[in-house]
């Protein structure tokens, strides 16, 4: 039976795979839109949502959303009760302390959540007002 022998891979790139596996991190936001009396109430989300450390001229960008419809599409809201979705973007820098939850769009009504605390796990939930 032949012998096996594991490869080996030099430390530069190892350090340089690191590096990579550290830029991909993703930030998780769990946004509560609160409930209402209102019945017909819509929502949506735009591509241009971004988390945003102004301190480090930053902005992580949307990569996916969950339970709520990308523009143009809406998604109805029922009343009486909190409406969840969550949004993940790209990762912050390792130095971001806070930041905001911004959606910039070419009309009123843009979510913005402000100053939102760094934390470990980088999974976060807001309120929407």
């Amino acid at each position: 039976m032949p012998t096996i022998t594991k490869p080996e891979i030099c430390q530069e790139i190892l350090e340089a795979l690191q590096t990579e596996v550290q830029e991909e991190k993703q930030v998780i936001v769990h946004c509560c839109y609160p409930a209402t009396f209102y019945v017909g109430n819509l929502i949506r989300i735009w591509q241009s949502t971004f988390l945003v450390d102004e301190r480090l001229h930053h902005k992580s960008h949307l990569i996916h959303h969950e339970n709520i419809s990308l523009f143009p599409y809406w998604t109805p809201v029922p009343p009486m009760k909190d409406f969840w979705f969550t949004l993940i973007f790209s990762g912050l820098p390792k130095e971001c302390r806070s930041f905001d939850l911004r959606e910039e769009i070419p009309e009123e009504g843009g979510f913005l959540v402000k100053n939102i605390k760094r934390n470990a796990t980088d999974v976060y939930r807001v309120k929407i007002s």
